[in-house]
């Protein structure tokens, strides 16, 4: 028995599917492209700054390759003997400080999440409130000091660990993404609240405490502000107050001198600019490579609800 093959006829005034998809896969792909490269430029260029003449990037003749090649700007930087003590006391304070900050984020979170906790409610409004309002610096200042915190270890970790934002990006995780029928099956099992948490919650919560973990560390590595205020001896000083001392100075001697001297001192002050970006910035960014598995589920958490 001959078999016949139907013939298919394209139907007239219909647009084939994958046309309409190519122009639209082309049109992302350019609009991607060219937003990636409006986000990495400024970075690249600051790299390939740091390494050229400043006259040359101050000429406007740096663009995609470094000119005049020069280590300058890293060498007077490195110099100054206290950076490695401000590296030293940036990674313990943004090691520390992340591990309290996760420990007391997280612990918040979990417990606002939780349908029996009695006056949820007014906790969570007694948090968010603290969002838009606080005491103001010379109360915290004055708190500060009378907890005997003042200018030491601990008032870079401890005071400011409580972030409200992370607090209601973690509750939202948890309410989303952990069932509740997982913690009827444990109380059946004779598990209680604090296990529970440890061995149930805390593992299936990896891309929440990944993402999480990674603000708080830049937090911490970027803060100077808090330094600035509560800290008065240098051996505790992080690393962003140290070379923002050290570039104050640097623009300061460069204006107090004349002639051929001022404008050899102002070309290493604006190509110290470059280098201290670097130093201040690729250490953090080495971090990410390490979160990124889990930050695009985890940035993603509460954004869609069943």
């Amino acid at each position: 028995m001959n078999s016949v093959n139907p013939v298919v006829r394209p139907v007239a005034g219909k647009t084939h599917p994958q046309s309409s998809d190519r122009v639209m896969d082309i049109l992302l792909y350019t609009f991607a492209v060219l937003f990636l490269i409006v986000i990495i430029y400024p970075l690249y260029f600051i790299v390939i700054a740091s390494f050229s003449d400043p006259s040359a990037v101050a000429g406007g003749q740096v663009w995609v390759l470094p000119k005049g090649f020069t280590l300058d700007g890293y060498k007077e930087l490195f110099k100054h003997e206290n950076i490695w003590i401000g590296y030293r006391n940036t990674i313990l304070y943004t090691v520390v400080g992340t591990a309290i900050g996760l420990f007391v984020n997280i612990s918040a979170a979990y417990a606002l999440s939780r349908k029996d906790l009695v006056g949820r409610k007014l906790l969570s409004l007694f948090f968010i409130f603290t969002m838009f309002f606080s005491g103001g610096l010379i109360p915290t200042f004055l708190t500060i000091r009378d907890f005997h915190m003042y200018d030491t270890f601990l008032v870079m970790v401890l005071p400011f660990s409580v972030i409200v934002y992370d607090i209601i990006v973690a509750r939202t995780f948890f309410q989303s993404s952990i069932p509740e029928d997982l913690w009827e099956a444990a109380q059946l099992d004779g598990c209680g609240n604090l296990r529970y948490f440890a061995q149930i919650v805390l593992p299936l919560s990896k891309a929440i405490i990944a993402v999480l973990g990674l603000w708080i560390a830049v937090g911490y590595w970027n803060s100077y502000f808090n330094a600035l205020i509560y800290l008065k001896n240098p051996d505790l000083h992080p690393l962003q107050l140290i070379l923002r001392n050290i570039l104050i100075t640097n623009q300061m001697q460069s204006g107090m001198g004349t002639g051929e001297a001022a404008q050899i001192a102002l070309r290493m002050a604006n190509l110290m600019r470059y280098s201290v970006i670097i130093i201040a910035t690729v250490p953090i960014m080495c971090v990410y490579p390490f979160v990124q598995k889990y930050f695009n589920q985890g940035v993603m958490i509460g954004a869609v609800k069943s």
